[in-house]
């Protein structure tokens, strides 16, 4: 949530981070251990939970808390007949889906009307879910998406509802009541809605324990917790709600918002969540001068520093994707096309792939046109987000950057065309006037003489060339594989 208007809202600023140098894979898994992270969490025996980055969509951008179940639907739809076949499987409920009196344009609320159920726990409202009555819960929608072959998702606020505490609500299967489990003097800067969670309480992790019991029963594969991966971080609480999750038996893909996560906590994130932010909200501008919102040009910077980190089971997230059509009730100013033209568009889903951040659409799937749909399908482009390693930037200055990536397996083979020598290898204009780069193989850490290239956007084989050289336009970018040329 909070990707709109705040209410008495702190920062804290993210700013420009000087480059990082690579770190091996095996490197990154033996800081990790030492800094004591677990084994990435499993979806079953053998299998990693988010053993690559979680590809969905999200309500916020497009609807703010006026998703409707008609809405949700349609989305599903739309992605089961259409993105699913490229991978996409997350549709995301994100906030206000218990409150009742929404009003469009108007966020965290303090005269918001709350539908609880009788252990103190958030109830889909029955005037925009409508499948919730009789104490259904969410489990009818969840069911309607698992059976278009996709996964379901909802967003929380970290704690316990204020009203849950006024009333002294029982939790679950305790004899611990709302109070119990409460700290009164802690409250989300910018959200009115909850009370942060006595740590030092067993009726914390109690009440943390039912909420996982809940969404077990509703059939949610993904939780979006949010107001506690930055401003405040609540590592306690992380750590509570990802085992209420691992002891609930279910897999649940655990996404922590708002970022920008702190960096010296990447072992506490990688051992209790499979993804994070690493900085605030992302809209359609190219880059913000404050904290929010940021946009793409904001992410260069600290995806070059949180790269090492991405791994099977842990992703740092670089958040939604604000194209095509934010509307009909847009999370951030008024209803809309993404204001960032194409080549922008194309900058921010080639950093997002090269850095391997989960892909997570924002805009409205129902009204998407034929050049969102086809950026959204690029096989080629997905590969690279969904099967590469040792992703990082190679030159980073407040003109351009470059990024490098070497092609994964998948299922045992290599992506179609590549070999164990290719790369992948990206360039990014970050001026708004145009500008050609021109980069020696070797600048780039590639040892060969002369290299193929192969433009993942346009779908297009170019002549070996002994060094790269590229005309982008203002905050234009290109990617390539390339490969030691016969």
């Amino acid at each position: 949530m909070n990707r709109g208007v705040r209410v008495n809202r702190s920062h804290r600023r993210c700013g420009m981070l000087a480059p990082m140098l690579h770190y091996p894979t095996a490197i990154l898994l033996g800081l990790l251990l030492m800094q004591g992270c677990a084994t990435a969490p499993r979806a079953a025996a053998g299998a990693v939970l988010a053993a690559t980055p979680p590809m969905g969509w999200n309500s916020w951008d497009a609807y703010a808390e006026t998703v409707t179940e008609a809405d949700l639907k349609a989305n599903a739809d739309w992605m089961a007949k259409n993105l699913k076949a490229s991978g996409w499987t997350y549709i995301v409920v994100d906030a206000g889906w218990y409150i009742s009196n929404h009003t469009i344009g108007v966020i965290n609320s303090t005269d918001s009307k709350f539908n609880l159920d009788d252990y103190g726990r958030y109830v889909p409202a029955v005037n925009t879910i409508p499948s919730a009555a009789g104490g259904q819960g969410f489990k009818p929608l969840a069911d309607y998406v698992h059976s278009l072959g996709l996964k379901f998702g909802i967003h929380i606020m970290r704690g316990i509802p204020k009203e849950a505490v006024r009333r002294n609500l029982p939790i679950a299967g305790t004899a611990y009541h709302a109070a119990d489990a409460a700290d009164l003097t802690d409250e989300c800067p910018w959200n009115p809605f909850n009370y942060g969670l006595n740590t030092h309480s067993p009726a914390a992790q109690a009440y943390y324990d039912s909420l996982a019991e809940q969404y077990r029963g509703w059939g949610v594969d993904y939780l979006k917790i949010d107001c506690i991966a930055s401003h405040p971080y609540k590592g306690e609480e992380i750590r509570m709600i990802s085992s209420a999750l691992r002891k609930s038996g279910r897999p649940v893909v655990l996404s922590l918002s708002p970022g920008p996560a702190p960096l010296d906590k990447a072992a506490e994130l990688s051992a209790n969540a499979q993804m994070w932010r690493i900085s605030d909200d992302v809209w359609d501008i190219w880059y913000g001068q404050t904290h929010f919102p940021q946009g793409p040009g904001n992410q260069f910077a600290p995806a070059a520093e949180w790269a090492k980190y991405s791994g099977p089971g842990h992703w740092p997230d670089a958040d939604m994707l604000p194209i095509g059509r934010l509307e009909p009730a847009a999370g951030y100013l008024q209803p809309r096309a993404s204001r960032l033209n194409h080549d922008e568009q194309r900058t921010l889903l080639t950093l997002w792939c090269m850095f391997r951040s989960p892909l997570i659409m924002g805009g409205n799937l129902t009204h998407i046109d034929e050049w969102t749909n086809a950026a959204l399908t690029n096989g080629e482009l997905l590969d690279v987000d969904q099967h590469a390693r040792d992703a990082h930037a190679v030159i980073m200055t407040p003109d351009s950057a470059v990024w490098v990536s070497t092609p994964a397996p998948r299922a045992g083979a290599m992506p179609l065309g590549a070999t164990r020598r290719s790369r992948y290898l990206a360039l990014f204009n970050l001026q708004a006037t145009p500008r050609t780069l021109h980069h020696a193989w070797q600048e780039l850490g590639l040892s060969g003489a002369r290299y193929s290239l192969r433009d993942l956007w346009e779908h297009r084989d170019l002549p070996a060339a002994d060094a790269v050289e590229v005309a982008l336009p203002p905050h234009g970018s290109v990617i390539y594989r390339v490969d030691p040329a016969r």
